[in-house]
């Protein structure tokens, strides 16, 4: 595991590399809104996917790292990302394009532009909690390339059952919140739940050639 800082026009970026032996893809991923890259998902891919065969580069946005408590705005955050990919890019390996939450967004938004390979949206926000006239379907359907949403099946944000049809894959994660969080009283354990994200992830990002 290493860190590198990059320089964006939104400020100092950081990302910290799980590397594969033999790398086949790199899976650049990115934190929400409300938290960084501990989150328990972001931690459980980059243990499990370097033994895949996908380095996997865990994005933190520089009002992250520069210690700001709120995110920047969706535009700030899009030139956040942009500055990061000739680093994650730099490989030369197909680039899978990745985040959660409104990292998700960030994804999707700039799939197309950036060229990446596919898109990863972990709890895609698809509206605020009880708003879901407030739709953000948008940037999912537009993101150009093959999407996989992993999605809580108790999140506020957009319950699977919630989104719209298209050509996007979903993998729900029963009883699941915005992080992926089940109750103690859920049939399936916290392991359990982490174990569906990443097989799910390995699953997809195989199917992708």
């Amino acid at each position: 595991m290493t860190t590198e800082i990059i320089g964006t026009d939104a400020g100092d970026a950081r990302i910290t590399w799980h590397p594969a032996k033999k790398a086949r893809l790199v899976l650049a991923v990115s934190h929400g809104a409300g938290g960084g890259i501990e989150a328990r998902d972001l931690q459980a891919l980059a243990a499990v996917l370097p033994g895949q065969g996908v380095t996997v580069a865990l994005v933190e946005q520089p009002w992250r790292v520069a210690g700001k408590r709120v995110a920047s705005p969706p535009k700030t955050l899009d030139v956040g990302w942009r500055g990061i990919w000739p680093a994650v890019s730099d490989p030369g390996l197909p680039v899978v394009s990745g985040g959660r939450s409104a990292g998700a967004r960030v994804a999707c938004r700039t799939a197309t532009e950036l060229g990446a390979h596919a898109v990863l949206a972990l709890s895609f926000p698809l509206h605020p909690p009880g708003k879901p006239e407030k739709s953000r379907a948008g940037e999912l359907l537009g993101s150009g390339v093959p999407t996989l949403v992993v999605q809580g099946g108790n999140d506020p944000f957009g319950k699977p059952g919630e989104f719209p049809d298209g050509s996007y894959e979903l993998v729900e994660v029963p009883h699941g919140d915005h992080g992926f969080a089940v109750p103690k009283r859920a049939e399936i354990t916290q392991d359990r739940a982490l174990e569906i994200i990443t097989d799910g992830v390995v699953q997809w990002i195989a199917s992708l050639g």
